[in-house]
């Protein structure tokens, strides 16, 4: 299946990117007549025919649209400082798209060794992945938030602190409820500090464990978008 992002689709003809368009014509060499599938990031599947395979601007005939395509049941947020490589960020971005994920937020944190992204770049990642795993919606991804700014914001109750101290003894699963939005948010190299910890806890936000191993960021984070994905699938209802 030949899938390209076509996030500002609104008829039923269509003209692909310049770089899509070449991709299409001459590195898949698909040509007039042959049949392609676009998503628009908000679950909107087409299947479209190529109507004109000018490696410029290829001309596309929709011919069918599948809305909420590969909808899931449930949302999921992982909130996570950014590693000092970004690589390893970008794994996780990667890596979580592939699960399915909704949103990711990067946190600014007292102990963050890095305190900008190119969030550009993350969303190439994040699209590539998306159509490499046949999704069809986008997640949204958030720049650099200040911690304290974003626990202001966040839904409390659903809302949970991943990090090392000892009172952190319940994992994910034990506030688990199938049906309802979870954010873990994850911390930095070098943990949330003391204070951070506090005003989550302030605000109602509940510590978890994700187990017994020093996981580094990016794994915790993956870590967490899986527990949720299993979670969800686990108590779906038959």
């Amino acid at each position: 299946m030949h899938l390209f992002f076509t996030p500002d689709i609104v008829a039923d003809t269509y003209t692909l990117s310049e770089e899509e368009s070449k991709h299409c014509t001459r590195v898949l060499r698909l040509g007039h007549g042959d049949t392609v599938y676009l998503v628009d990031g908000i679950g909107g599947r087409y299947t479209a025919i190529i109507q004109d395979a000018n490696p410029k601007k290829c001309q596309l005939q929709i011919i069918d649209k599948q809305p909420e395509y590969g909808k899931l049941s449930y949302t999921s947020h992982i909130a996570v400082a950014p590693t000092k490589n970004m690589d390893r960020m970008e794994w996780f971005v990667e890596k979580a798209v592939e699960i399915g994920i909704s949103e990711i937020t990067f946190l600014l944190c007292e102990h963050s060794e890095r305190r900008n992204l190119r969030l550009d770049r993350l969303e190439k990642i994040a699209i590539s992945a998306m159509k490499q795993s046949q999704k069809g919606y986008l997640p949204q991804l958030h720049n650099m938030t200040p911690f304290r700014d974003f626990i202001l914001k966040c839904e409390p109750s659903h809302t949970f602190i991943a990090h090392l101290e000892d009172d952190a003894t319940k994992g994910i699963k034990d506030y688990f409820k199938y049906g309802q939005p979870h954010c873990i948010m994850i911390g930095p190299e070098g943990d949330f500090s003391a204070g951070e910890i506090a005003a989550a806890y302030k605000t109602g936000i509940k510590p978890v464990t994700l187990g017994q191993s020093r996981l580094r960021t990016e794994t915790a984070a993956l870590v967490a978008c899986h527990t949720l994905h299993v979670l969800n699938d686990l108590y779906a209802p038959l």
